[in-house]
């Protein structure tokens, strides 16, 4: 059954060629067509468009349908093109011409934009939900390991005294910048695009203010182009959410793969969160991590993707658009994947409390030991000279025992006040 079904059939070919894999992906979709339907089925009801009756019997049969989907019972056969063109027939087979009459008034274009909306809905505020879950795991390992030293590298090389306490909050607070971008995408998405139809409107006196507050959107997209050619964005918009936390994840999976290896040995996880190798028995490999590393790298593709499918389109439809889903739909798994698998294995994390003992690490302390000098009234020009001459010469004598106390360092990391303003966000 098709939708735009006119009584003749179409070659198979151009049939598998044109579906796609819709009716897969529409397995995470049709939960919100059902909720869709039901408002708008309502709408209909409160206009005149449908009985009193044939309303309660549309609900009754929709709220089946959703039920069967909960439960994973709802399926897509080949017979059927798409999730909406499956529950019309379900409600046609149960209701006959009542059944027939829940396409009134909308398009198969505005119940995809909705539908998609509603999903991008929920799954931003559970991607949401577990960055801030890892957020809190990073806060509390930063506290708990605040006063364990770790060395700072600028290009690859030994710079200055880091500390885990660093490390851990520097990827917490790195996260509330991206739920900015995770919020913006959540307000796009947060309009009812519901009744923009094929993308110019009806002649149906349609109630869209209804569906709105029916399905718990905070506003309209008033033009019905505008929602149309939001067909695309708010997928767009989604993506760039979700790459800011993968760059995060990424770098982090990297920082962890380097200081799991034994030449840094600064970290440790326990065996069955590592793999070994066929033929060389001491191997704990970071698989985890690099997975990590390798999906947030193929997220972070993925506005760039959108781009190339949508752009330059023209207003209006266009099959192009049905392209999005399948790059989006699977990211979207990806990344809350990615996001539980991290925040799992960072709960095992092993900290290495005697890096700073080994004497190759006793340079990162030349600033701080040229920072007492100054402070002990030599011009910092000088100190510096001072400094670069006793390293030459290897007569440095670090200064161990620092000190430092401004906002946002290893010995004031301000916690509370990352965590305040991740509650604000």
């Amino acid at each position: 059954m098709k939708l735009w079904d006119k009584g003749f059939s179409t070659d198979q070919k151009i049939d598998h060629f044109t579906v796609g894999n819709d009716r897969e992906l529409d397995l995470h979709l049709a939960k919100y067509d059902v909720i869709a339907s039901k408002a708008h089925a309502k709408m209909l009801g409160k206009i005149g468009l449908l009985t009193a009756e044939e309303t309660s019997a549309l609900i009754n049969e929709l709220d089946a349908i959703g039920t069967s989907i909960e439960r994973g019972e709802f399926s897509i056969e080949d017979s059927f093109e798409d999730m909406h063109s499956k529950i019309e027939f379900i409600l046609t087979e149960k209701l006959g011409d009542t059944g027939k009459k829940i396409h009134t008034a909308r398009s198969r274009n505005d119940q995809v934009l909705v539908a998609m909306h509603l999903y991008l809905k929920d799954e931003l505020a559970r991607i949401k939900s577990q960055t801030n879950a890892l957020f809190d795991l990073l806060i509390s390992l930063a506290d708990t390991y605040k006063q364990v030293l770790l060395p700072g590298y600028t290009h690859l090389q030994i710079a200055m005294p880091s500390s885990f306490g660093l490390w851990f909050s520097a990827y917490a607070e790195s996260l509330i910048d991206d739920l900015y971008f995770v919020d913006a995408a959540y307000k796009i998405a947060d309009q009812n695009p519901l009744g923009s139809a094929a993308g110019y409107g009806s002649s149906f006196p349609i109630d869209r203010n209804f569906t709105t507050r029916e399905m718990g959107f905070s506003t309209q997209k008033y033009n019905v182009v505008a929602a149309q050619m939001g067909r695309g964005k708010v997928e767009k918009a989604t993506a760039f959410g979700m790459a800011g936390i993968a760059a995060t994840l990424s770098k982090m999976a990297m920082d962890i793969c380097l200081y799991m290896s034994q030449n840094f040995d600064f970290i440790s996880f326990p065996d069955e969160l590592t793999t070994g190798s066929s033929i060389m028995p001491h191997k704990k490999n970071p698989d985890v991590f690099e997975l990590v590393r390798a999906k947030c790298n193929k997220l972070q593709s993925i506005p760039n993707q959108l781009t190339l499918v949508i752009n330059n389109l023209p207003s209006g439809y266009h099959r192009d658009l049905q392209l999005v889903k399948e790059i989006i739909v699977p990211a979207i798994q990806d990344m809350k994947a990615c996001l539980e698998i991290l925040t799992f294995s960072l709960k095992e994390i092993k900290v290495n409390q005697g890096i700073l003992k080994d004497p190759k690490y006793d340079y990162l302390f030349s600033v701080d030991t040229l920072n007492e000098l100054v402070q002990n009234g030599m011009p910092f020009r000088d100190a510096y000279k001072k400094m670069g001459k006793e390293i030459n010469e290897g007569t440095f004598v670090p200064k161990r025992d620092i000190q430092h106390t401004h906002d946002g360092s290893l010995g004031n990391l301000c916690l509370e006040e990352i965590k305040a303003k991740m509650k604000k966000s």
